[in-house]
């Protein structure tokens, strides 16, 4: 079967989705934004993964050059930049296209916890409080957080463990001490002991459901006193992950 199987694969259901593929002998490709994310992935077996970011242009090429007919976007809940690249290439190019979701939780508000609909919302509520700030939600928006006052000081990342990830936080100020480079998710002991060696009186991340390790986040901020500040998911229609694995073995059967 040619492989007419494209999966964006930027997360622990997108990673799951391509040993699904692998397992079941689907060829497909698997697209990561980064090398690591290709190592995380693996290659072998039915899948070829190719690693580097694309735009829609580069999408649209990708599409009409290998001849794919079916996209899978399994990139993360809040980029919403690249899944708005890859739904309109896929519109350009006539693939067909679908989202894959990550569960969502029922999570009840705590006195504890803020809601916030952005980073931009966070910055501006965190301003206007004292304390250390723990941040968790990713090197791509460090930048806004060096608009709080003596950020340098009070505020300690977490990014990914990439050359690019340290490479952006570093020169944004985020240095020694105050920067954490790890791959997640988390345990709550370990978001216990990273709040309490920040002394962290506010940790900031985003709804990242169960396999983001949402929970052991909560837990964290609650055992240590810190006010957890979290930034929304945005609404999204698609299928599931199981969803998505029987729609995939029902079109792999059709090609066959």
């Amino acid at each position: 079967m040619s492989k007419r199987i494209l999966l964006f694969a930027g997360t622990t259901e997108g990673r799951e989705l391509a040993e699904f593929l692998r397992g079941q002998g689907i060829s497909a490709y698997v697209s990561t934004a980064t090398e690591y994310g290709r190592e995380c992935v693996g290659e072998g077996g039915s899948i070829t993964v190719c690693a580097g970011r694309m735009d829609e242009g580069d999408i649209r090429t990708f599409i009409e050059t290998h001849a794919i007919a079916l996209t899978i976007d399994a990139t993360h809940p809040f980029a919403k930049a690249a899944t708005e690249n890859i739904r309109r290439a896929c519109d350009a190019c006539g693939t067909e296209y679908i989202r894959c979701l990550r569960a969502r939780q029922q999570i009840e508000a705590e006195e504890d916890m803020v809601w916030v609909d952005s980073v931009e919302e966070a910055v501006d509520y965190l301003k206007g409080k004292e304390g250390n700030i723990f941040i968790s939600t990713g090197s791509r928006d460090l930048k806004r957080y060096t608009e709080i006052p003596g950020y340098e000081d009070r505020c300690y990342a977490r990014v990914l463990s990439t050359e690019e990830a340290v490479e952006e936080s570093t020169g944004l100020g985020f240095r020694g001490r105050h920067l954490i480079a790890m791959q997640g998710p988390f345990s709550r002991e370990l978001n216990v002991a990273m709040l309490q060696y920040a002394q962290a009186g506010y940790f900031v991340t985003k709804e990242s459901g169960k396999a983001g390790g949402f929970e052991e986040k909560a837990e964290a901020a609650r055992e240590t006193g810190a006010v957890l500040v979290v930034i929304g998911r945005p609404f999204e229609s698609g299928l599931n992950l199981e969803e998505t694995k029987a729609y995939l073995i029902a079109y792999s059967a059709k090609l066959c």
